[in-house]
């Protein structure tokens, strides 16, 4: 069933092609360290080193579906809702109608949590389509999980990179070996701080097409980066996989796929035939020892060829095959790890809203004391907080320097106040855990000041005609969303709320003399609620009082008319 997507009408274009792969085929079949294995031919660039996984990158540049679309442009369904299963058009425009959903649903929601990211569905479907055929052509049960489970090979350094379990099991059924899991291909210790739940169930499962879609989103939304930028764009698809190849690829679905698409019935879309690897991803069949290849990074690549499962039916949960590396394979760097330290990091404190000045510096280090380079640390925000990373992500995964340093992202502080931790710990290795303690101050006001200098009158039992409004600063700068609080007071001395004199009216219409809970707003800006006055005249004060000291007291004068 798989179609032949990398053919070309034009003859030279198919000779060009052709010519292309073929250098890239000798080149690769020539380069020193190249093996042939039963999961097809890597090229000497593509070979895993150990422990060369970083969660920095989606697949570490593994190989993946090269299979190209047509040159001529689809044919839209006649569907003007996009399509419906068994709409005519090309058979490479269709696309699966659960898969389909799940990218359309995972753009609606970056739309409204990171709207600057302007991530367009077909980006998602350019990516599905390269890195597992559309879920193995949209074969996904009615809640979007793919059936059976998507696995990737025991990643145990034989062929593939050596990635011991990050996951005790959970995502690949292995103790022992990470597994790549799911349509979009992320290994545990990626899904760790990537996963989604996409279909509201309260679940993560890399293997459903919604949380693997909304993932990856969220993935190619971190740094900020603006998809609707061309160089944005490309940062984010080589952040997938740091290959051109790679790049222009996913480049030719997304434009083609802009151009339209129609849905498939789920199970019937094409599966590519031809991946970057030169093996043969079109197979469906769920075998344990499919042909499906990886990455320096561990991701295998194409979801062409599957392993059943991880839990099997029975009670006794039957753990995949792994291989033993040789006795005599050299210590990865992350099992050399025997510690972390603090690389310097200073105090860590921020005020609501703004980026802590500060960034985390975690460093690892053998039982010796030497640093240790190519190293994955993950640091986790923990504790009940709304800071969070560069991108909003509060896991964040980086690569150790070759001084053995990992530095984290951009801390953000989010409204919450208080304490929170953030924890760094080496991924795939159970060392003990390096915790940073954060805190989030208030924001705040040192000054306060009318924005009018008009006199505030008032006949007893009126209405003042103006209301109250002042501006916050803090050293000379707008003070936006400081907390403050408008009481009536007896004296400039006395700042007991009065109980004669002006008042506020609440939602029920009934006399309040403090306000509690105020926020000044852009600019600083506060305006305050109408002000009535009793039938009692005389001179009164308003005191305004905000978080940092700010301190403004207004008179208020309630007079019979002259």
């Amino acid at each position: 069933m798989a179609a032949q997507f990398g053919r070309r009408v034009v003859k030279g274009a198919a000779t060009t092609a052709v010519a292309a792969l073929a250098v890239a085929a000798l080149s690769a079949s020539q380069a020193p360290g190249v093996t042939d294995t039963p999961q097809g031919r890597q090229s000497a660039d593509s070979q895993p080193s150990p422990d060369a996984n970083a969660d920095g990158s989606a697949t570490g540049n593994s190989p993946y579906y090269t299979d190209l679309p047509p040159l001529n442009s689809p044919t839209p369904s006649p569907s003007a809702g996009g399509g419906t299963p068994g709409a005519t058009g090309d058979a490479a425009a269709g696309i699966p109608a659960t898969v389909l959903d799940a990218y359309k649903k995972a753009e609606t929601s970056l739309g409204q949590s990171k709207p600057g990211c302007k991530l367009p569905w077909q980006l998602l479907a350019a990516i599905g389509k390269v890195e597992s055929g559309q879920a193995r052509g949209g074969k996904v049960d009615a809640n979007g999980t793919a059936t059976p489970a998507i696995l990737g090979p025991v990643l145990d350094g034989n062929g593939f990179a050596r990635i011991t379990d990050t996951d005790g099991g959970a995502y690949d059924g292995d103790t022992t070996h990470d597994r790549a899991v799911g349509p979009m291909q992320f290994i545990p210790s990626t899904w760790a701080w990537a996963g989604r739940d996409g279909n509201d169930d309260g679940k993560k499962d890399p293997n459903n097409i919604y949380d693997a879609a909304l993932a990856a989103g969220h993935y190619l939304c971190r740094f900020d980066w603006d998809l609707s930028d061309r160089a944005d764009l490309r940062r984010a698809i080589l952040s997938y996989n740091n290959s051109t190849e790679y790049l222009n690829t996913v480049l030719s679905w997304l434009e083609y796929y802009r151009k339209g698409t129609h849905e498939v019935p789920d199970g019937t879309g094409t599966l590519p035939s031809s991946r970057s690897d030169g093996g043969n991803g079109s197979s469906s069949s769920p075998t344990p020892t499919s042909p499906r290849t990886t990455t320096p990074s561990g991701r295998p690549q194409g979801g062409g060829s599957t392993s059943p499962s991880p839990t099997p039916p029975s009670d006794t949960p039957t753990p995949p095959p792994t291989t033993t590396p040789p006795a005599s394979s050299k210590p990865t760097p992350t099992e050399t790890v025997d510690h972390l330290e603090d690389a310097g990091t200073a105090k860590l404190t921020a005020t609501a809203g703004d980026t802590f000045g500060e960034r985390i510096a975690t460093r690892a280090e053998t039982k010796a004391g030497k640093t240790v380079g190519k190293v994955r640390i993950r640091f986790t925000i923990i504790g009940d907080t709304d800071a969070a990373f560069t991108g909003g992500e509060s896991v964040a995964t980086v690569v150790t320097n070759s001084a053995g340093v990992a530095t984290a992202p951009a801390l953000k502080a989010g409204e919450k106040t208080g304490g929170f931790t953030v924890r760094a710990t080496v991924v795939g290795r159970a060392v003990s855990g390096l915790d940073y303690a954060a805190t989030v101050t208030a924001r705040q006001a040192d000054a306060l000041a009318r924005t009018t200098d008009t006199a505030l009158t008032c006949v007893p039992g009126g209405e003042f005609a103006d209301q109250v409004e002042v501006k916050a600063t803090y050293k000379g700068a707008a003070a936006d969303r400081v907390a403050a609080t408008a009481t009536l007071i007896k004296a400039a001395d006395d700042a007991t709320e009065n109980d004669k004199g002006p008042y506020f009216k609440d939602a029920d219409g009934k006399t309040v003399r403090t306000l509690a809970g105020l926020k000044t707003g852009a600019n600083g800006l506060l305006k305050l609620p109408k002000l009535y006055a009793d039938d009692t005249a005389g001179t009164y004060l308003l005191r305004i009082t905000t978080t940092g000291g700010a301190t403004l007291t207004v008179e208020l004068k309630v007079a019979a008319a002259s």
